[in-house]
């Protein structure tokens, strides 16, 4: 079986981070199913050229995020990890505290509970102490916090190369193999 990852974009900054994973993991092979919040769709008329038609045709399945009677939404779904990029600071408090109010959350929710990789791509800055405890609480779980903190190291000479490192350490903590970006160590000249 082909690797299966939800991927949740909500109305956090940056959905770029959400769409490029998409594009990353359709090429890659990756059946991905899709849960975008009414504000992630906002955001990327806002943020981007991109039309919501083409991210949702990214992936295999797209859920609307009220309806939590979807696959995703139940642990007998198999997946092989959920990714949320970015993430909302009211997403992440909502996965932290075990409110599922949307399918989001209740599939991050069941992600946790079956013991499965979640990753969160949390978008705010500066962090208040109440983010940095519903961070540190699922952290200490076993939930991956990356932020999209560029790496300047790579000389990067545009923003998606920028997106694409951090879409490829996400892929990484996936264990999909990618040639998306540079690593550490590797020849950045042409």
């Amino acid at each position: 079986m082909n690797k299966r990852v939800v991927v949740g974009i909500t109305g956090a900054s940056g959905v770029i981070y959400g769409v490029r994973l998409l594009e990353a993991l359709r090429t890659l092979g990756v059946e991905t199913h899709l849960i975008m919040s009414d504000w992630a769709c906002k955001n990327l008329a806002l943020e981007t050229d991109y039309e919501q038609s083409y991210v949702e045709s990214l992936a295999v399945k797209k859920y609307d995020n009220r309806d939590l009677t979807a696959p995703v939404a139940s642990g007998s779904f198999p997946t092989d990890g959920m990714v949320i990029a970015p993430c909302t600071m009211k997403t992440l408090a909502g996965i932290a505290n075990g409110y599922s109010e949307n399918l989001l959350e209740r599939a991050a929710d069941v992600t946790i509970k079956e013991r499965r990789k979640l990753i969160l791509v949390p978008r705010e800055t500066p962090l208040s102490p109440i983010h940095l405890e519903n961070m540190l609480k699922l952290a200490k779980i076993g939930v991956l916090i990356a932020p999209p903190i560029p790496a300047f190291y790579l000389k990067p000479r545009d923003i998606m190369e920028i997106v694409d490192h951090k879409v490829g350490r996400i892929l990484d903590q996936l264990g999909i193999e990618h040639q998306l970006s540079k690593r550490w160590g590797e020849d950045s000249t042409e």
